[in-house]
């Protein structure tokens, strides 16, 4: 009895603690009473390098212990709860796994440095890494957030924007051996090692240009002008494959919303077999006709609403909203109205006692999708699309 108790309770905190959903007001206060600790913190920390007076010091020192409180809780409480973030895991391997993961080394780094004081003062620069929080209450939508965005933008590409890299660094050593060679016998006491000549290509392939260590010869001075016009079309390598993969992933993530809420949208499955070329590939990295969009995967019992990093897994069932593609297999696709007397209304979308072959595709809420989850509680207005799985000619 205890147990179970504890455990709803444990699953309520860790409910709070997360990103909450807009039905849950609860979890929404706890959100934004944590960014603006974060940011009563951060404003403390700077406002504390000024000189002030004894009086508005002492009610700074306040603020900085009251938000340092809440970070301590939450910390804990993260510890606490973390075999709901990791449950594939024992209890005790998933609160290991909190506390080494970015964001638990974030928050640990940013505790400490009020408790050791023999940490250097530039440990207090990891305090200001909490505001990368901040952004998770921000999403773009339920499953897919800015943070999702980029980081799959930088595995996508990672071998390339390697070897970007690699080429930079390549380009650096050897004219940093160049120069020196040019340079040191004109002017020792500056290119007195090759080190001397790294600090110089860094500067100035990367466009940095301080202005410490330059040639003063011809021959060192034309090499630099080269390296100059090189420098500037090595470092726009990397970035201009990022911005194409931000390009790719935007386009990849075609939203429901693309398609018209009046338009006559068909439904498709796919079985994916054993055999099938979808099979162990991301959603990201299938290439579909464009008007096509993934709504979702069927994997077993369960119903999984896709994003890019979504595995696909043989005996998966992919479902296909198309605007104008069609197929002598699909899904009968409706659209109805949460109005005060349906039965839905007010209901949580993990409560429902909804039929296997159905599966709730969108939420329509004052003119914005919704990509259903659990947590949805529908509202009076709700425009509902769902599909039935029992197929049918279209």
């Amino acid at each position: 009895m205890i147990a179970k108790k504890d455990t709803g309770i444990r699953k309520r905190v860790y409910d709070i603690i997360q990103i909450g959903s807009r039905e849950d007001i609860v979890s929404r206060i706890a959100d934004y009473v944590i960014c603006a600790a974060i940011i009563i913190n951060i404003l403390a920390l700077y406002v504390g390098t000024f000189s002030l007076p004894p009086t508005m010091n002492r009610w700074v020192h306040i603020m900085e212990y009251v938000t340092v409180v809440l970070f301590i809780i939450e910390y804990i409480l993260r510890i606490w709860t973390a075999d709901y973030e990791y449950p594939g895991v024992s209890p005790i391997k998933a609160r290991f796994k909190y506390i080494l993961s970015p964001f638990g080394m974030v928050d640990l780094l940013s505790i400490l440095p009020y408790f050791i004081v023999m940490l250097p003062w530039g440990m207090v620069a990891f305090r200001v890494l909490r505001i990368f929080r901040i952004f998770r209450v921000f999403k773009i939508n339920a499953q897919y957030d800015a943070f999702n965005i980029v980081i799959d933008v930088l595995k996508s590409k990672s071998r390339q924007i390697a070897s970007s890299v690699a080429i930079v660094i390549t380009m650096m050593l050897a004219s940093s051996l160049l120069m020196y060679g040019i340079e040191h016998d004109a002017q020792p006491e500056v290119f007195k090692n090759a080190f001397s000549g790294l600090w110089w290509s860094v500067s100035t392939l990367l466009t940095v240009g301080y202005g410490d260590i330059y040639p003063v010869t011809s021959l060192g001075r034309a090499v630099a002008i080269v390296l100059s016009f090189l420098g500037v079309g090595l470092v726009a390598i990397p970035t201009g494959i990022i911005s194409a993969g931000f390009v790719e992933q935007y386009t990849r993530m075609k939203p429901l919303d693309d398609v018209s809420v009046n338009s006559d949208l068909l439904f498709v499955t796919i079985q994916i077999e054993e055999d099938h070329p979808y099979v162990q590939k991301r959603l990201k990295e299938i290439v579909l006709p464009p008007e096509l969009v993934v709504v979702a995967v069927i994997r077993g019992d369960k119903i999984l609403i896709p994003k890019g990093n979504t595995m696909i897994c043989a005996n998966d069932e992919l479902v296909m909203g198309a605007l104008e593609y069609k197929n002598e297999h699909g899904i009968r696709a409706r659209e109805f109205m949460v109005n005060d007397d349906h039965p839905w209304n007010g209901e949580y979308l993990r409560n429902l006692d909804i039929p296997e072959d159905m599966v709730v595709v969108s939420i329509i809420r004052h003119g914005k999708v919704v990509i259903p989850n659990g947590r949805i509680r529908f509202q009076p207005g709700d425009m509902v699309s769902v599909c039935e799985r029992w197929m049918q000619k279209v």
